[in-house]
This record gives C-alpha cells, sequence and structure tokens, in this order.
C-alpha cells in the first residue's frame, strides 16, 4: 500500500468535533464545493471532511488510489465509523473507496452519481459526452483538452462556466442564472483546472474504464439521491446503481431536478437523516453495525 510523504491536503466544513462525515466532490470539482453543506452539518452537529483528490500524487492510480484514499479517511475516523458522501463522478471514488473501508463506513450516500459506462448506453443522453468520449478513445486529445479548460479557468473563468452550463437542464437552469451559484461554482472550477489538471484528468480517465463488476461487492448502507431531469448523469444511471448495489437501502428521485440542483436539494435532507441517526450528539462510539435512518 501505498504511504504519501506528506498526508493528503483536507478542508473541513461543518461542526469542529461532530460525528465525521467524508464528501466526495466531483469532476470537475473541489473541496470548495463542500461548502453547500456548511451550516446543515454546524445545525446537525456533523464535521464534514473533503480531501483535495486532485493535489495529491497523481502519478497514484487504480486500486493503489482507493486504498490511499481509504488510508487517509481511516486516519481522520480514529477507529470509529464514518459516514460516506460521493458527488457525480466523486460517487465512483467513493464507491471504490468504501470497498477499502470495511466496515468503517455507517451509511454512503449517493447524489447525481455516475454509472459505470460498460453497464449500459447511458453515454448518448450525457452533457459531457465528448469529453468522455475523448478520455476513452483518444485520451491525448482529452488532455489537451483539459489544459484547454485550465487555461480558460485561468483567464476567462465566466466563459468557461457558461460553456459548462449552456445545456443546463431542469432545476440547474435557474441555478446557472444566479449569481451567488455563479460565483460558487467559478471558484471551484478554478480550484480544480488551475494546477491540479493532473489530479482531475487521473478521475477522468479512471471513470471511463470498465467498473461495473465491483458494485457486487458494495455492502454498505447505499442511499440513492438523483435527479430526474438530471442531463449530466441521466437519471437511468440511479436506476442501474439501485438494482446493481447489493446494499441499496433507498433512492429518492426528485422530480424537475438535474445535476448540481439535486446536490442543493439532498444537502439538508442528508444532514438531517445524519444528525437524527447520531442524536445530536457531537461525539460517537465505533459501532460494528451500521445504522439506517428511517425517514
Amino acid at each position: 500500500m501505498h504511504q504519501l510523504e506528506h498526508p493528503l491536503n483536507f478542508s473541513q466544513f461543518g461542526s469542529d468535533n461532530g460525528r465525521i462525515v467524508i464528501y466526495f466532490h466531483g469532476a470537475p470539482g473541489a473541496p470548495e464545493e463542500c461548502a453547500i453543506f456548511d451550516l446543515y452539518a454546524k445545525e446537525h452537529g456533523l464535521n464534514f471532511i473533503c480531501f483535495d483528490r486532485f493535489s495529491g500524487d497523481y502519478s497514484i492510480a487504480g486500486e493503489a488510489y482507493y486504498q490511499l484514499l481509504a488510508q487517509e479517511i481511516g486516519k481522520q475516523a480514529d477507529g470509529k465509523q464514518v459516514d460516506v458522501i460521493g458527488f457525480s463522478i466523486g460517487a465512483f471514488i467513493a464507491l471504490q473507496t468504501c470497498r477499502y473501508l470495511g466496515n468503517g463506513v455507517r451509511n454512503l450516500h449517493l447524489i447525481s452519481a455516475a454509472a459505470p459506462l460498460d453497464a449500459g448506453d447511458f453515454l448518448e443522453a450525457m452533457a459531457g459526452k465528448q469529453v468522455f468520449q475523448l478520455a476513452k478513445t483518444f485520451p491525448i486529445l482529452f488532455v489537451l483538452l483539459s489544459y484547454w479548460q485550465g487555461l480558460l479557468a485561468l483567464l476567462f473563468p465566466n466563459a468557461l462556466f457558461r460553456l459548462l452550463f449552456a445545456g443546463a437542464a431542469g432545476g440547474d437552469k435557474a441555478l446557472s442564472v444566479d449569481r451567488v451559484f455563479q460565483s460558487g461554482i467559478t471558484k471551484v472550477l478554478r480550484s480544480c483546472f488551475i494546477g491540479r489538471i493532473q489530479g482531475y484528468v487521473r478521475d477522468i480517465k479512471t471513470y471511463v474504464q470498465p467498473w461495473k463488476d465491483t458494485l457486487s461487492g458494495i455492502g454498505v448502507n447505499t442511499h440513492i439521491w438523483h435527479g430526474a431531469d438530471d442531463n449530466w448523469s441521466p437519471v437511468s444511471m440511479a436506476e442501474y446503481l439501485q438494482s446493481a448495489i447489493p446494499g441499496c437501502t433507498s433512492t429518492e428521485i426528485f422530480g424537475g431536478l438535474s445535476h448540481y440542483s439535486c446536490l442543493y436539494r439532498a444537502a439538508p435532507e442528508i444532514c438531517r437523516q445524519l444528525g437524527a441517526a447520531s442524536g445530536g450528539q457531537r461525539e460517537y462510539p465505533a459501532l460494528s453495525g451500521g445504522i439506517h435512518a428511517e425517514d
């Protein structure tokens, strides 16, 4: 197993000493994305930790990468169970990492999750179709495209935002013209594409490889949250993941919502569930079995 010379950087949100929740940001994405949970996490005594995946040693890939993330989570958990949340392609990395966390995970929440491309004909309905096709078929061109996006992020961040949200669907349409959302996502894009491109490239290249066979080993208590109008991760992906993950216990499909609008809608509800499950206690003991907070 790989040992890092320096621990992976992370950002914290919510309550300083509450129940630990590990958040996996999307790709494109950055730890700043987790700020969406900050207020709700404080309300419910939750300590959110989001690792800066793209800032680490990008030469560590595949199974070694997931093992490394599991190892870093273990350091923060200090023998206690954690809850895990993955957004978009971050949901894919979360699923893979959970395979190395044993019974250290109490609940896994997948928001707007990207399913394996080898599991169905999803690509045609995906807004990022061209990017994923390039990463799969012409990886060198994909890397060049990513550096071009990096240049846009540096010089014309608003143009990069408009490019990514040109085809916004459902609830994402209203979000895309909201100044606060624009400002927040523009910061996330700058963080992702300036100085961290190789980390981003690793996640995308890994995602487009076949991985559907790994899902049969996911026994952790899994909850799926998805927008019915999602055109980044089509809703058929949520349906597939529900059928393929043995530990899946609940699926919530929000009518009229798309990718980011689902994230905004799910955030307070997930924090409410996690807060209720911990009884509002700021410290919680390690448990041998999982807890499922029913609605």
